[in-house]
């Protein structure tokens, strides 16, 4: 199969994984140094490299681009490009919505194949959309959109099985959640071979299946449009018969830890991780991934929600969330014109405010411990009262810094994701400063592994 080409920074070959932490629902800033845009996404590996595809909302609800990133490591993300991007007419026109792209790959064509939600602004269209691609990240031909077998589809999925077909995971609301077998090339829906018609409160969408073993497990979840719900899964040893009831695998009450099921990246045969979006329906631009791993005994699925937690090399096992140590903002030091302000949800309510701006203010944290020389992820717990993400410079150790975004965040603080090589002992530093004359985020506290 052909790869892309791609540079991945030299940090990657480096790597103290263990150290490194997924964040569920924190901002995730990639190389471009602005949030990780990608929502809907689908996570594909190949040759030890893990790439993330799914759908840019910086402009909004309607269709910029579907992005492709790459890691080596499911935490450090580098934006590679778009697969597709707006044009000025037609299906990837102004005002259209592309949403949940997946991609299959075609050991028969070798050609990688784009499936989407295709759509009108009002949602009037009900369509899917396929393009084809040489390489898993490079640029796709679009070739057209329709509805599968003359049905509606909305939120949808794909999956390849062991064999090397694939088949298309379609929602509609006359016939309901649907299997549906593709063309050898995988470009055209052929036949039904599984449908849930569930009535009232019991239907279910954003579709997203796994092969554990012999088993397949399919996750969806409620209809709730945009807000969040219980996650829904079932299983079966057949396609085509014998699924279970569907039943909740998160905790009752918790919406799913505020999230829907976008995709289910296997890691070995009996491990995976749920992959969801945890979307802000009246600022998509801010939606935030959350992402989990799944326990899996048998045919039984259970998730527990973590502030944080750390994929192993392999990323077949994973670890909770490391000892931290919590730095304050108010007994940093600050520079320029940075100072306190209230703050009734900061955990001394007191945050550091009126970081960067024309007075250049900054706020330097001093005597950082960390209990080995290498990689690790800082949690910075901060507050935005923008609609529009800020920026801050981010100093470690006295070197250049790096570009950290922050999404909007009000009342309670957020986290926004650092990615930084600390030395063993407590003389670490971190500077927080402006980029240019713009306003970085009010800071509560920094939270640093120590081990």
């Amino acid at each position: 199969m052909r790869l892309l080409s791609l540079a991945l920074p030299a940090i990657f070959s480096r790597l103290v994984i263990a150290s490194l932490q997924v964040v569920p629902g924190g901002t995730w800033t990639s190389s471009n140094g602005e949030h990780l845009q990608a929502h809907g996404a689908g996570v594909y590996q190949e040759n030890g490299t893990y790439y993330m595809i799914g759908e840019d909302k910086s402009g909004g609800h309607s269709f910029s681009n579907v992005n492709c990133y790459a890691s080596t490591d499911l935490v450090q993300w580098t934006l590679v490009g778009a697969l597709l991007s707006r044009t000025s007419s037609g299906d990837l026109g102004p005002n259209r919505v592309v949403e949940r792209p997946k991609v299959i790959y075609n050991d028969k064509t070798r050609k990688y194949v784009l499936w989407m939600h295709m759509d009108s602004s009002n949602y009037g269209e009900a369509r899917v959309a396929v393009a084809t691609g040489d390489s898993i990240c490079g640029r796709y031909q679009y070739l057209r959109s329709f509805q599968p077998l003359g049905r509606e589809s909305r939120d949808m999925g794909l999956f390849k099985d062991d064999d090397g077909k694939g088949y298309l995971l379609t929602e509609d609301r006359d016939y309901g959640l649907r299997i549906v077998a593709l063309s050898d090339d995988f470009t055209s829906p052929t036949t039904d071979v599984f449908s849930w018609r569930l009535e009232g409160g019991n239907r279910v969408e954003a579709p997203a299946m796994v092969k554990l073993g012999k088993t397949y497990f399919m996750f969806a979840s409620m209809m709730t449009g945009w807000d969040a719900n219980e996650n829904q899964y079932t299983t079966s040893t057949n396609l085509r018969s014998g699924w279970s009831a569907w039943k909740k695998f998160a905790d009752s009450g918790s919406k799913t830890y505020n999230s829907q099921t976008t995709f289910i990246l296997k890691t070995s045969e009996s491990t995976a991780i749920y992959m969801g979006d945890r979307w802000v329906k009246d600022n998509l631009m801010a939606s935030t991934y959350v992402w989990l791993p799944l326990s899996i005994s048998g045919t039984s699925v259970t998730m527990k929600n973590f502030v944080s937690w750390v994929p192993t090399s392999n990323f077949a096992a994973w670890q909770q969330p490391p000892a931290e140590t919590s730095y304050e903002a108010e007994r940093a030091t600050y520079g320029g014109k940075a100072r306190d302000i209230s703050c009734s949800e900061c955990s001394n309510k007191v945050a550091a405010g009126y970081i960067g701006g024309p007075d250049k203010g900054s706020v330097t944290f001093s005597g950082i411990r960390s209990d080995i020389d290498g990689l690790t992820t800082i949690r910075i717990k901060y507050l935005n009262g923008d609609s529009s993400p800020r920026y801050a410079n981010v100093r470690i150790n006295g070197d250049a810094g790096q570009k950290v975004a922050f999404l909007p965040a009000k009342g309670n603080p957020a986290s926004s994701t650092l990615h930084a090589n600390l030395r063993k002992g407590s003389t670490n530093s971190i500077v927080i400063e402006g980029l240019g004359s713009g306003w970085g985020p009010d800071i509560d506290r920094l939270m640093v592994p120590v081990q």
